[in-house]
C-alpha cells in the first residue's frame, strides 16, 4: 500500500465509545494521517489547537454559529482551507454526511478531493437531512466518492441526488482476529445486547420479547450493555415486568469486557426499528462482532442488518416490532445448542468472507487513492 500521500480524516467527536469504526479507519487507513474534530465542522487540528488562530476570529466565528446559527461561515472555511494547503493534504476523508457537506467548500478552495463516509442518521434522520439539504447538494456535485454502509443507504443517497457512479457500498468491518470463534455448545440460555439505549434500537421491544422467553425458560438471562436516553425507561419496564433477576443492565463496557460476556452467551439479540423521525441503523458493528465470535444473531429486517445476518443460516430475522416473532426465534436457540453453534459457525464465515476489516480498509484505500489520481 502506498503510504506517500497525506490524508486528513475529519470526525465530529474527539472520542466516543460507540464509534469504534472511526477508530478503525484512523488506525488502519493508508497514508500519512492527520485527524481533525469538533462537530459538523472541525474546530480543532491534529495538535488539539483551534483551526482559527486569532482570538478575534474565534469570537466572530462563535457569534455567527451560536447567535445567528449559520452553517456557512467564511472565516472557518478559510481556516480549514489554509490548514489543508499548509499541510499539503492530498485527500480528505469525512466521517458522517454532515461533516462532509460542511467541509466541501474548504476542500474545493484548497483543490483537495473529498470522500464522504455516511453512517446512518446522516441519511435517514429527516430533520438532519433537511437541515443540511443545500450543503448536501453541493457535496454531491464536488465530492469524489460517497460511502454507504448498506445497500438500502446507497439507494437512498442516489435518490437524494448523489451521482450513482460515485456511490459505493461498504459497511463497517470487523476485526475477525480480535473476535475469534467461541465454543457456545455448552452455553447457558443467556442472550446479549450491546448498544445505545435509543429509539432505533428499541430496547423496550427486546425486553418485552425476552419476557415471553423467560416465561417458558425461567433459567434464561438477558444481558444489556450500554446506556442512553431510554436507559431509565427500559429499567422501569424491567421492574414493571418483574424481570430484575433475569435481566442484567451492565452500563457501558470496554471491548475486552464485551468479549468476555460473549463467551458466556447463547446468542446476540437486537430489535432495531425505524424511529419516528426516520432515523435508522447503518450496519451495527456489535452485530458484526457477535457474528465473528460465533454467536447467532436474532434481529430485525432493518437496514444493513438484512445483509449482515443471513436469515435461517447465521441467525434469525423478524419484522420490526414483531415481539412474539422475536421471542419464538430466541426460544428456538434457547432450546437447541447444536443449532446455535451451527449458525454461529456460519456467521463467523460470513464475516470472514464479507465483512473482515482488512477487506473494508483495502476498499476504502482504493477509493481514496482513486480520488487523488483523478
Amino acid at each position: 500500500m502506498d503510504q506517500a500521500y497525506n490524508l486528513c480524516i475529519i470526525k465530529p467527536n474527539k472520542s466516543a465509545f460507540s464509534e469504534t469504526f472511526i477508530q478503525m479507519h484512523i488506525y488502519r487507513l493508508g497514508g500519512n494521517k492527520k485527524v481533525l474534530y469538533g462537530g459538523a465542522f472541525p474546530v480543532y487540528d491534529h495538535e488539539d489547537k483551534t483551526l482559527i488562530r486569532s482570538k478575534l476570529g474565534l469570537l466572530l466565528y462563535l457569534i455567527q454559529k451560536r447567535v445567528f446559527r449559520q452553517k456557512k461561515i467564511g472565516i472557518r472555511t478559510r481556516a480549514l482551507k489554509n490548514y489543508l494547503t499548509e499541510n499539503k493534504i492530498d485527500a480528505v476523508f469525512a466521517e458522517y454526511g454532515m461533516v462532509g457537506a460542511s467541509v466541501t467548500e474548504a476542500c474545493k478552495l484548497a483543490g483537495v478531493p473529498l470522500v464522504i463516509h455516511f453512517h446512518g442518521a446522516d441519511v435517514f434522520h429527516r430533520d438532519t437531512v433537511a437541515a443540511y439539504a443545500d450543503l448536501y447538494q453541493g457535496a454531491f456535485k464536488y465530492a469524489s466518492a460517497f460511502i454507504a454502509v448498506s445497500g438500502e443507504m446507497a439507494e437512498t443517497l442516489k435518490q437524494m441526488g448523489a451521482p450513482a457512479d460515485k456511490v459505493y457500498t461498504a459497511s463497517c468491518g470487523v476485526d475477525t482476529s480480535a473476535f475469534p470463534l467461541l465454543d457456545i455448545s455448552a452455553s447457558a440460555r443467556d442472550f446479549l445486547f450491546v448498544g445505545r439505549f435509543v429509539e432505533k434500537k428499541s430496547p423496550q421491544s427486546l425486553v418485552r420479547a425476552f419476557k415471553i422467553v423467560h416465561e417458558k425458560y425461567p433459567d434464561a438471562g438477558l444481558w444489556m450493555a450500554g446506556t442512553g436516553p431510554l436507559f431509565d425507561e427500559t429499567k422501569n419496564l424491567i421492574i414493571q415486568l418483574d424481570l430484575q433477576g433475569a435481566i442484567t443492565l451492565t452500563g457501558v463496557l470496554k471491548s475486552d469486557e464485551i468479549r468476555a460476556l460473549m463467551a458466556k452467551m447463547r446468542a446476540f439479540v437486537q430489535h432495531s426499528v425505524t424511529a419516528a423521525n426516520g432515523d435508522k441503523e447503518g450496519t451495527p458493528v456489535t452485530v458484526l462482532e457477535a457474528s465473528s465470535s460465533g454467536l447467532p444473531v436474532v434481529s430485525t429486517r432493518h437496514s444493513g442488518i438484512k445483509e449482515a445476518v443471513v436469515d435461517g443460516e447465521t441467525g434469525f430475522l423478524v419484522d420490526e416490532y414483531d415481539i412474539e416473532g422475536m421471542a419464538k426465534k430466541m426460544m428456538i436457540l434457547a432450546d437447541d445448542t447444536h443449532l446455535a453453534a451451527k449458525m454461529g459457525n456460519a456467521a463467523r464465515w460470513h464475516m470472514i468472507n464479507n465483512y473482515d476489516i482488512n477487506l473494508r480498509i483495502n476498499l476504502l484505500d482504493r477509493i481514496i487513492q482513486n480520488s487523488i489520481s483523478k
